[in-house]
């Protein structure tokens, strides 16, 4: 993890490949997507370029509300996101909020420890999965 709490994976696939193995491993593990930001979309509405970039907004009630029963602040690192982005080399990327971190930041402490180990596998599970690594 680093300083940030941002993990951060290199694509072995195109843009909206990346993005579309992101939201299939999404809906065949039966989490919500809340909402799918497309900041490419929005740049060219104002007359700006930006590289292919998407945040995908997705989470389980189940596993997010014990995080803000232990400190409600933590809703604001919640639901969980992904950003699937591609650099200036064209790299397509894959970033999220390392869980760890988020628990960190709102000092969640052994109370909901099970919660994040099981939020830090399935991220990470859905990174390789969308990435192909």
């Amino acid at each position: 993890m680093a300083d940030n709490g941002l993990i951060t994976l290199s694509s072995t696939h195109d843009f909206e490949t990346t993005l579309g193995r992101l939201l299939a491993a999404l809906a065949e593990k039966s989490i919500a997507v809340f909402a799918r930001v497309d900041h490419a979309a929005g740049a060219k509405d104002v007359g700006l370029r930006l590289r292919p970039t998407t945040l995908v907004v997705f989470g389980n009630p189940l596993a997010g509300t014990p995080l803000m029963e232990a400190a409600q602040i933590a809703g604001i690192d919640l639901p969980l996101k992904a950003l699937v982005w591609e650099d200036a080399d064209g790299t397509v990327k894959l970033s999220y909020n390392d869980p760890r971190w988020i628990s960190k930041r709102h000092c969640l402490g052994e109370a909901v420890a099970r919660s994040v180990a099981g939020m830090t596998a399935l991220l990470a599970a859905l990174a390789q999965r969308a990435t192909g690594n």
